[in-house]
């Protein structure tokens, strides 16, 4: 039998302050989301000044990168390259830039999404709250 790991609450809030802290730095209002490995969420957090809108999108960002263990980047390129019948697949809405996966020892632990800036940016504050673990 195989041991796993699981993110707890107490990870998510780490995860959440690191982002939040990355954010409120560069002065970008977001929404963070934080999912378990099935893409179920653990946190949300939507700061002041950033469109209703993006909570939505930072959890499709945060689900679609936890399920397919890998940045929602990747769905993005694949889409803008011209694999228009990706947009069909079930269960994977955030397929842009911003959903990066926590992952440890090869294994899918959960991930971040973030929405409200540059998709680039969202990226960064995700990568900057996973860091935080770190792993």
């Amino acid at each position: 039998m195989k041991t796993k790991h699981t993110l707890e609450l107490a990870d998510a809030k780490a995860v959440a302050a690191a982002a939040e802290a990355e954010a409120v730095k560069n002065h970008w209002a977001v929404v963070i989301a934080i999912a378990d490995e099935g893409g179920h969420l653990l946190h949300l957090q939507r700061l002041d000044g950033v469109a209703p809108v993006s909570t939505y999108i930072a959890q499709a960002k945060a689900r679609t990168a936890a399920l397919g263990r890998r940045e929602s980047k990747i769905y993005e390129d694949m889409i803008n390259g011209g694999r228009y019948s990706f947009l069909s697949a079930p269960q994977i809405e955030g397929m842009l830039e911003g959903g990066v996966p926590i992952m440890k020892d090869g294994e899918c632990l959960g991930a971040v999404g973030v929405s409200g800036v540059k998709s680039s940016e969202d990226a960064q504050i995700a990568r900057a709250g996973i860091a935080a673990l770190g792993l």
